[in-house]
């Protein structure tokens, strides 16, 4: 396994899951935990970094704190795996905690929180209600800088784990939002990074960013500035932040390869990876097909959207030459950190299948 990645759980069973099968939890609980020292350090580090890069703003994200993956049997009470009855068992079930150590929580993502399944379809899943609760908080990227990038975060972690039991307690967790985007012809979308951005700067990646907590205050008919945003605000409209985590990954593909969103399905969640260059940070990966081939997407690009200065090139990957690729691959030392955990997603939930499958029962119908 990559050193630089991790999954923390896939959508394997199911082929992915759309909008209707995610709901999230909303609570100041699920925030970072922090006292002045730390918040002073914050401070240093974010203005230091800005005198460096003036170009830079912070704004409010989404934290990760936990998840719970649910079988889509119909279930008595609680959401639980294989019919396992044990109450520790489905105390893990309900309660695993995405902020723990990343190894563990990659391990417990796959095994412990994947119940066999066998025989079910998304439509049938749905009716069970949702398959995944994402628990939320709210942070910044300025807490971010000074925190998952901190040169002090072997000692948070540290803190975090002997404070709270949790090694990322005290670390910031965005949520990070990315996209397996596929043409039309069956090619898949690479960007090449400029070397201007914050991370990770001439590498391959794929179109992605965050969801953003601005953005639901607007659709909840508030105008508020990104430091007066709130959990509260947003707790009594939970389902409009899973819109938003859905929405968002094709609004960053509109604005980075410059596709009209009228050219984009419905995205495809395939799971959550971890990216260990920062301290773990987590991110939602999406599968999207667009009805647009890659000679239109390139001519698209090209023309320039407004986010056009994050990135330098395009590239596309056959989906075969996609699911081939490992750490023994070329390509895979010039991928991002962030490319390689939803090409490994990719790799496992394997999504095409499903709509092919799809389109099949559709043209015989």
């Amino acid at each position: 396994m990559d050193p630089d990645i991790s999954v923390l759980f896939h959508c394997a069973h199911w082929t992915g899951l759309l909008e209707a099968q995610v709901h999230v939890e909303l609570s100041e609980r699920f925030n970072r935990q922090t006292d002045p020292a730390l918040e002073r350090h914050i401070e240093e580090v974010w203005t230091k970094r800005v005198s460096k890069e003036p170009w830079l703003f912070n704004g409010a994200k989404f934290r990760l704190h936990s998840f719970c993956l649910a079988s889509p049997k119909p279930l008595p009470s609680v959401l639980q795996g294989d019919g396992d009855q044990d109450p520790q068992r489905q105390e893990n079930m309900c309660e695993t905690n995405g902020c723990m150590n990343e190894t563990e929580g990659a391990q417990n993502g796959e095994s412990n929180l994947q119940p066999e399944l066998k025989n079910s379809t998304s439509e049938q899943a749905a009716l069970s209600g949702p398959l995944l609760i994402l628990r939320l908080g709210l942070t910044c990227y300025r807490d971010y800088l000074g925190t998952n990038w901190s040169s002090q975060v072997a000692e948070l972690r540290q803190r975090g784990r002997a404070e709270f039991d949790d090694p990322l307690a005290l670390l910031a967790q965005p949520l990070g939002v990315g996209a397996v985007l596929c043409t039309d012809d069956g090619q898949v979308v690479f960007i090449r990074r400029s070397q201007r951005v914050a991370e990770a700067g001439g590498l391959l990646d794929i179109p992605g960013g965050h969801p953003e907590p601005k953005v639901v205050s607007e659709r909840l008919g508030l105008e508020l500035s990104e430091d007066q945003i709130s959990v509260a605000t947003m707790q009594p409209r939970p389902e409009l932040v899973v819109s938003e985590l859905f929405s968002s990954v094709c609004a960053e593909i509109r604005d980075e390869v410059n596709i009209p969103l009228s050219s984009l399905r419905a995205p495809v969640l395939l799971g959550i990876a971890l990216n260990h260059t920062s301290a773990g940070r987590p991110s939602a990966e999406f599968y999207v097909s667009c009805s647009l081939t890659s000679d239109e997407v390139r001519s698209l690009y090209w023309e320039g959207g407004p986010e056009a200065h994050e990135s330098t090139d395009i590239i596309f990957f056959s989906r075969k030459e996609v699911l081939q690729l490992d750490r023994r691959s070329p390509l895979w030392s010039e991928m991002c950190p962030s490319a390689k955990g939803a090409v490994l997603l990719y790799q496992s939930v394997k999504p095409d299948g499903k709509l092919e499958a799809s389109q099949r029962e559709s043209t015989h119908s």
